[in-house]
């Protein structure tokens, strides 16, 4: 159990921390390079990117940068195409639902706090039959920030009516740290997530560090 106030709510980033969506992700970017004549790339070299989004994954399929001109006109399609087939082979990570269901058991409040666009996560997170048992679902324009801005995290402590002290933020990306930390939650890096490819996750400066779902289970007091 992580130690201070008893746990009421645990927030989770969706792509890497949640659900593996790397799949999807990277059959959006190989479809774009097979329009092209362009071989594909091993889902393995584009999975570290997937935390990044469209910027990340435009970035490892075309060498390309925001400030590039033909950035724009890239994400846009790679949006296009991922909207065309967001979970395909999405699934919730190996333990996940079962933890789920065991924080639910014992009243602890779950949400979905992800800088996705709401135009993806809403139909994702349908698919993944989990919108009717999340108590709030903040996406990447639901507030006028995304993370590492804590303005997404506070806006869901406000949903599910509990304070910062009671609940915990969980994700695979130093952003999803820096925002936790920044809206006053106890911060969790998913291991098993995507982690990107800067700073090693151990200098993040998180609380804790897990690497399966289950291993949430221990952080949380289930006996109240």
């Amino acid at each position: 159990m992580i130690r201070n106030q008893a746990v009421k709510l645990v927030l989770l980033d969706l792509d890497g921390t949640l659900a593996d969506t790397a799949p999807d992700l990277a059959a959006a970017a190989n479809r774009m390079r097979a329009s092209r004549g362009v071989a594909p790339l091993p889902a393995a070299d584009l999975r570290p990117f997937v935390s990044q989004g469209a910027r990340g994954m435009v970035a490892k399929a075309f060498n390309v940068s925001p400030d590039d001109p033909q950035y724009d006109a890239l994400r846009n399609e790679f949006l296009h195409e991922y909207e065309s087939e967001l979970c395909a082979e999405s699934a919730l990570f190996p333990g996940m639902d079962d933890t789920l269901r065991q924080l639910e058991e014992f009243g602890i409040k779950w949400g979905i706090v992800t800088n996705k666009l709401a135009r993806f996560t809403v139909p994702l997170v349908d698919a993944l039959h989990l919108s009717d048992r999340a108590v709030c679902i903040v996406s990447g324009d639901t507030t006028p920030f995304s993370k590492p801005h804590p303005a997404p995290l506070l806006h869901a402590l406000s949903t599910a009516q509990v304070d910062a002290p009671s609940a915990l933020y969980v994700g695979d990306d130093r952003r999803d740290i820096d925002a936790g930390r920044a809206a006053g939650l106890r911060t969790v890096v998913a291991s098993y997530g995507y982690l990107g490819d800067g700073l090693p996750y151990e200098q993040w400066g998180a609380d804790h560090v897990i690497n399966s779902p289950r291993e949430l289970l221990a952080l949380v007091d289930l006996a109240g």
